[in-house]
């Protein structure tokens, strides 16, 4: 093990609990319980592979967040991927896609975080990602394409689990995302719970909507609308304008205390970020537990650090993860390790570029 990576263990016991926790919120529908059951066994074998990677000094994280599209059906206020990939790109194309998820399976990657902009506006990503069924997608999206044809191969394909994007009830969903979202994203997950998937809700956390999103009452709809995991993601304020919308002290130091009481309430999965990256050291980007993969295929430390030394159209997976910068930036790794609130990384982005042009000095060398 490198040094600094201590956390790694503690890491790979939470990658199992959190997915024995699968089990336990699918056990009214027992082939889906035991695909779960399955995946945990899949998630010792990979954390050995990258224990052997590591043995060779490479470092392999976990998780995969792949953000196949820049491109959006929705505009949503405060949208962080909208302001910061405000240039268009040359998206990867469906074959290197394959290629760069093959090749990270290989390496010991447990699951692969599918995002964008809006994945579903690549709908040829469906046939991607079933291509690897014995592999955990979460399919990040805002639920609007989520049409009856999807909804049945999603049906078949228990592989991937969509992830909605909502913002609480439909005051603050409609107010972010736009009028009448509420009611079409209600009505995709009533389908989802008739077709018998398993779906996860998204919920941004912000100081209005923060009493909405964990309120008992709320969870309860939720669940008897089908959903068997919540995401809890603190808002970061990557638009100007919204620096109001920062959860308060006080809110950010009742949430770790909300979800533990969540979790012991109810058989759902529950996952708050920042607060359970407290349990590993602080933030996992950089490949600490995670690395981010731009839709013109940079890799990167975080979605809110667009920021990169290596792109996937040039190297394999594998040589990606030799980047200096992602060294350089696990290496700082108590520079970013607040997690009082936000991305640490977008925090001291100035200091980050800083480190990307150390980075590029010694690939000058």
């Amino acid at each position: 093990m490198f040094s600094g990576e201590s956390y790694v263990p503690t890491l790979n016991r939470g990658l199992r609990v959190f997915f024995s926790q699968f089990v336990r919120a699918s056990l009214t529908r027992p082939r889906l319980a035991a695909f779960f059951a399955a995946t945990v066994v899949r998630q010792l074998r990979s954390a050995q592979v990258r224990a052997k990677w590591a043995r060779e000094q490479l470092h392999v994280p976990p998780i995969v967040i792949f953000s196949v599209t820049d491109r959006c059906n929705l505009h949503c206020k405060g949208c962080f991927a909208q302001a910061i990939r405000t240039e268009p790109t040359d998206e990867l194309s469906a074959s290197d896609i394959s290629r760069i998820i093959g090749e990270s399976v290989e390496l010991g990657v447990s699951f692969v975080i599918v995002a964008g902009g809006e994945p579903l506006m690549r709908p040829e990503i469906l046939d991607i990602v079933g291509s690897f069924p014995r592999t955990i997608f979460l399919l990040v999206t805002n639920g609007l394409l989520l049409g009856a044809p999807l909804v049945a191969r999603l049906r078949r394909q228990p592989n991937t689990i969509p992830v909605l994007s909502i913002e609480g009830n439909e005051p603050e969903t409609d107010a972010r995302r736009g009028q009448g979202v509420h009611e079409r994203l209600r009505a995709r997950m009533s389908e989802l719970k008739q077709a018998g998937i398993f779906f996860s809700l998204s919920l941004t956390v912000n100081r209005a909507n923060f009493d909405t999103v964990t309120d008992l009452q709320f969870i309860d709809d939720a669940i008897d609308s089908g959903c068997g995991f919540f995401l809890f993601l603190e808002y970061t304020p990557v638009r100007e304008g919204t620096e109001s919308w920062v959860i308060t002290e006080e809110q950010r130091m009742r949430m770790g205390e909300i979800v533990k009481d969540l979790r012991s309430r109810y058989r759902a999965v529950f996952i708050a970020v920042p607060w359970d990256e407290e349990d590993v050291g602080g933030c996992l980007a950089a490949g600490r537990g995670f690395v981010h993969i731009s839709a013109d295929g940079k890799l990167e430390a975080c979605p809110l650090a667009p920021f990169s030394d290596r792109s996937l159209t040039s190297v394999s997976f594998r040589e990606a993860l030799g980047s200096p910068l992602l060294r350089l930036l696990r290496d700082s790794h108590e520079q970013f390790d607040d997690t009082s609130g936000g991305c640490s990384l977008w925090k001291e982005r100035e200091r980050i570029t800083a480190l990307a042009k150390k980075s590029s000095a010694l690939e000058a060398r």
